[in-house]
């Protein structure tokens, strides 16, 4: 077996912050563009990275945790390029298997042996809208390492979801999407909320933010 606790990918890697929400309007998507590694001596590195990534005309992918997650997510970005897939319930079987197989090689490059807790794994929010249910055409999935393994494995999100988790803000975001509120609406809250962790120096780097509306993608970045 050929994964490994590696120091390398432990160090702080990826705090960044990821705040999503939806309904049946649309999604808000927000993401902070912050990495974090070790150099061979130890040493932490900083580093600013495009952790949102539009996929396609109406879907888009988060990165979380090690800034290798954002390679993978240009590289899916490439292979969804050239399979012209754009409904988001298709895109997601697709992202996993990719993503699976890319994480797979992520490991095998960095380690050796099977990691005891594996807290360093790389995770990935996929949204986007499907064609195929009128009722409820928005879509948030969260790929992560749920198993003890280091494997990737999926999860619909339902309303919000914030990585690290921000119990608060995600049960105001739960509350307004429920209560039917417009993705502007909901953005507003969002960025509230990032301004407010920035007071509390838990947010340093910029953050990125998009909307997906039936009208698609669209940047909501300043």
């Amino acid at each position: 077996m050929f994964y490994a606790l590696c120091e390398f990918l432990i160090g702080g890697a990826g705090m960044s912050q990821i705040i999503v929400a939806k309904n049946n309007h649309g999604i808000v998507l927000a993401a902070e563009n912050r990495g974090i590694q070790l150099d061979p001596e130890g040493k932490e590195i900083s580093l600013r990275l495009n952790r949102l990534i539009q996929l396609t005309s109406h879907s888009a992918l988060l990165t979380a945790g090690a800034p290798e997650g954002v390679e993978m997510g240009n590289a899916l970005k490439r292979f969804i390029e050239g399979e012209k897939v754009d409904d988001v319930e298709q895109l997601y079987g697709a992202a996993l298997a990719f993503l699976a197989s890319e994480y797979e090689r992520f490991m095998r490059k960095k380690c050796e042996i099977i990691p005891v807790d594996p807290i360093h794994q790389v995770s990935f929010i996929l949204a986007g809208k499907t064609g195929k249910d009128e009722a409820m055409p928005f879509r948030l999935y969260y790929l992560w390492t749920k198993k003890r393994h280091p494997q990737l494995d999926g999860d619909e999100i339902q309303d919000a979801f914030s990585s690290p988790r921000r119990m608060g803000l995600e049960f105001q975001l739960n509350r307004m999407c429920r209560g039917n509120l417009s993705p502007g609406e909901i953005l507003r809250k969002v960025k509230e909320g990032t301004e407010g962790l920035r007071g509390l120096g838990e947010i340093e780097a910029p953050v990125s933010y998009a909307l997906i509306t039936r009208e698609g993608f669209q940047s909501a970045s300043p």
